[in-house]
C-alpha cells in the first residue's frame, strides 16, 4: 500500500452479504464499493471460501487488500502491503500467510474418525469430490474445483436431525475441533474464526500507520457473530428466511434495510454518512 494513512477498514462477509445467496451476484453493491475506493477505504473479503474461491473474486472487483479465508483460518497478505510483519508469518508465491491452524488433512482425519459413530448423517467435501460438491452447492466443476482446494479446514453438510447435530458438534469440540456454522455448511477447522483475523490483520494496519483505524464489519450468519462483535460497527445482512445473528453487543449495530448486496449498499452508505457526520461535528468542535 501506498498510502500513507489508513483510518477506516471495512471487513465484509461474501456470501449473503456482498454476495447474492442464490447467484452470488454483486450488482447492487458496485456503488457502495465505488464509493469506499473513492475514499481510499480498504475492503478486506473475509470467508469461508478458499484462496481460490477469493483470488478470483478479487480480480473481478480490482481488489488488492489482504483477506481472510476459511472461516479466519488464514490471512493472505498481497506483496508490498506492510513494511514488515510479525515473524510467525510464512511466504507462499506472492503472498505472506498468517494462521495458527492445523491443516486440512488434520480435520479430514478427525471426521474419518467419526464416519461410522454418524453414519450417512454427514457429508464432507473431501468424501462427497467434485460431482457431490456441484449437488450441495449448485457450483460448476471449475467452481467446486477452487471450493475444494483448501488448506485448513473441511466444509460439512449435517443430513441428520437437529438432535444429533448437536451432538456431532459437541464430539468435534471435544476432539479438538472448532465447528462453525455457516449459512449451508459447518466448517470443521480449529481455534480460528473470523474475529481472530480481524483483530490480527487491524494491529498490522495499526502498526503500518501508527493509529487503529475505524472498522466495520459486515455479515449475515452466525460464522460471522465473531468478526461483528470485534468491529467498532457491526453491520447485519438480512437473509431470507433466517433470523439476523444474535449479538451480544449493544452498540454499534446497523442493520440493513434490504438482503443480500442491496442491503450491503444500503449499510455502507448509512456507515460512511455517519463517519462524515461525525468528522464535521469534531471539526465544528
Amino acid at each position: 500500500m501506498t498510502d500513507n494513512t489508513c483510518d477506516r477498514l471495512v471487513f465484509t462477509d461474501l456470501d449473503g452479504s456482498l454476495l447474492d445467496h442464490h447467484d452470488y451476484n454483486y450488482e447492487a453493491a458496485r456503488p457502495a464499493l465505488a464509493a469506499l475506493r473513492q475514499r481510499g477505504i480498504p475492503v478486506v473479503l473475509v470467508s469461508s471460501k478458499t484462496r481460490a474461491e477469493i483470488e478470483s473474486l478479487r480480480l473481478e472487483l480490482g481488489n488488492n487488500y489482504p483477506f481472510i479465508v476459511e472461516n479466519g483460518a488464514a490471512v493472505y497478505i498481497p506483496a508490498g502491503t506492510f513494511e514488515s510483519l510479525p515473524e510467525d508469518c510464512r511466504q507462499e508465491g506472492d503472498f505472506t500467510i498468517w494462521s495458527a491452524c492445523a491443516p486440512r488433512a488434520h480435520w479430514q482425519g478427525l471426521l474419518d474418525q467419526l464416519a461410522g459413530q454418524f453414519a450417512g448423517e454427514f457429508r464432507s467435501f473431501h468424501r462427497a469430490g467434485i460431482a457431490g460438491i456441484c449437488s450441495m452447492t449448485g457450483l460448476s466443476p471449475e467452481q467446486a474445483e477452487r471450493a475444494n482446494d483448501r488448506a485448513f479446514s473441511e466444509p460439512v453438510q449435517w443430513l441428520g436431525s437437529s438432535v444429533r447435530r448437536r451432538e456431532f458438534l459437541v464430539t468435534l469440540r471435544e476432539l479438538g475441533a472448532n465447528p462453525v456454522a455457516g449459512g449451508r455448511f459447518i466448517s470443521v477447522s480449529g481455534d480460528c474464526d473470523k474475529g481472530q483475523a480481524l483483530c490480527w490483520l487491524r494491529d498490522r494496519f495499526e502498526a503500518q500507520f501508527g493509529a487503529r483505524p475505524v472498522t466495520l464489519a459486515i455479515g449475515d450468519s452466525d460464522n460471522d457473530l465473531t468478526m461483528l462483535e470485534a468491529a467498532d460497527t457491526a453491520l447485519l445482512i438480512r437473509a431470507p428466511g433466517r433470523p439476523l445473528p444474535l449479538l451480544m453487543r449493544q452498540q454499534g449495530i446497523l442493520i440493513s434495510r434490504g438482503e443480500g448486496p442491496i442491503g450491503w449498499a444500503d449499510g455502507v452508505f448509512r456507515w460512511l454518512e455517519s463517519a462524515t457526520a461525525a468528522s464535521t461535528e469534531d471539526s465544528h468542535g
